[in-house]
């Protein structure tokens, strides 16, 4: 029994150490974390708190949210004054019911963003719900890509958000869907405070 345990986990090691191996490029990564689930957001903060415990620079900017302060913006804002946060600050956008206003607000926003995403300074650049910004036609498509495109070479970029089109799955170097299979919402939880915002 012990005996083939071993040869499995040998052969499961050569696998991984010959793919860390074949993986010789080092350069800033553009990660797309999308789907229905919960959990984008959270995954990208994840990065974060990971990218500040090295001590690298980080901005995150917000689309779409900013009406009710959430426990993220709670904790950068007063425990990590070094992450340059911003949010576009007018809410969910199917409560303001107003396209032009959202529209200017996404194009103020992504000013701050293509600052941000110009500056090599940033190790890691959070672009949170920003493929609704896409999805709803707000910010040019094409502007957008480029700009992600043509980032500086070391840094990374995390983009959240449902849909966003193919064009930006296509552009990023890792894309993961999360799927939901089962949500408290929906049996009537209300969304908790420290673990839903």
């Amino acid at each position: 029994m012990t005996d083939k345990h071993q040869k499995k986990m040998q052969k499961l090691k050569e696998k991984v150490d010959a793919s860390i191996a074949a993986a010789d490029q080092e350069r800033g990564v553009m990660i797309v974390l999308t789907g229905d689930g919960k959990g984008k957001s959270s995954s990208a903060f994840g990065m974060v708190m990971r990218a500040l415990g090295y001590g690298y620079k980080v901005g995150v900017v917000q689309f779409i949210k900013g009406e009710q302060l959430s426990g993220e913006e709670l904790y950068l804002r007063d425990q990590c004054p070094e992450v340059d946060f911003y949010q576009m600050g007018t809410g969910f956008t199917w409560n303001t019911q107003d396209r032009q206003g959202d529209i200017d607000a996404a194009l103020k926003t992504w000013e701050v963003a293509k600052r941000m995403l110009a500056d090599e300074r940033y190790h890691l650049v959070v672009l949170d719900e920003l493929t609704y910004m896409l999805s709803f036609k707000y910010l040019d498509e094409t502007e957008v890509l480029d700009t992600l495109r043509n980032r500086p070479f070391s840094q990374s970029v995390v983009v959240t958000g449902r849909g966003g089109g193919s064009a930006l799955q296509e552009l990023a170097d890792t894309v993961s869907e999360i799927r939901e299979v089962k949500h408290a919402y929906r049996a009537g939880i209300m969304a908790r405070r420290g673990v839903d915002f």
